[in-house]
């Protein structure tokens, strides 16, 4: 599931052996909220049509602005389609496109289960052109931001998504070469 992945920094490195360790003790019970040692979940950082803007929820319990995620369910068949499948609900946005490779890994306490710990397997995904966005039972709001100016009060850890998904945006949604005619009668001061 997570075999392969190049982590892209030391820390996201540690939390990639951590996790891999807890899935090779905890076997399928890794990947679901009962599981008491911590358990894997997976979100998505949303970026607009344009690549200028990122897509947020003001977490109902936790009251800071956060990325999309949540949970894995049985019905999932990827970590992938868990952040897609996750993303989709609290946006309300049909036809996200996200890309399989995640962007993060990140381990941090929460208070599921009486305390545990969540394995965060982070993904970036693009919203189509248009996309009107709905809050869900999970989000008091949701909000588009530029990239340099995120909301307080923001997660730990959001923040450090978005280089990596303006990357993956670049890649799979570059800009269209100028055209040299167009370029040729433009003047510059």
């Amino acid at each position: 599931m997570l075999t392969g992945w190049q982590p892209p920094t030391a820390e996201a490195a540690d939390a990639l052996a951590r996790t891999l360790r807890l899935l090779d003790e905890g076997g399928p019970a890794a990947l679901t909220r009962g599981h008491r040692a911590g358990h894997v979940t997976a979100s998505a950082l949303v970026l607009d049509a344009t690549g200028s803007r990122v897509l947020l929820c003001l977490h109902g319990r936790f009251r800071r602005w956060v990325q999309l995620g949540g949970h894995c369910e049985p019905g999932d068949r990827t970590l992938a389609g868990a952040a897609l499948r996750e993303a989709t609900e609290e946006s309300g946005i049909a036809g996200l496109w996200l890309d399989p490779t995640p962007i993060d890994l990140d381990i941090h306490p929460v208070a599921c289960q009486g305390g545990s710990l969540h394995h965060d397997v982070r993904f970036a995904a693009v919203a189509p052109a248009g996309a009107v966005e709905r809050v869900s039972a999970e989000s008091v709001e949701l909000g588009w931001f530029p990239p340099d100016a995120l909301p307080e009060p923001l997660a730990g850890a959001t923040a450090q998504l978005v280089a990596p998904a303006l990357a993956v945006f670049a890649r799979h949604h570059p800009r269209p070469a100028p055209d040299p005619a167009v370029e040729a009668t433009r003047t510059y001061r």
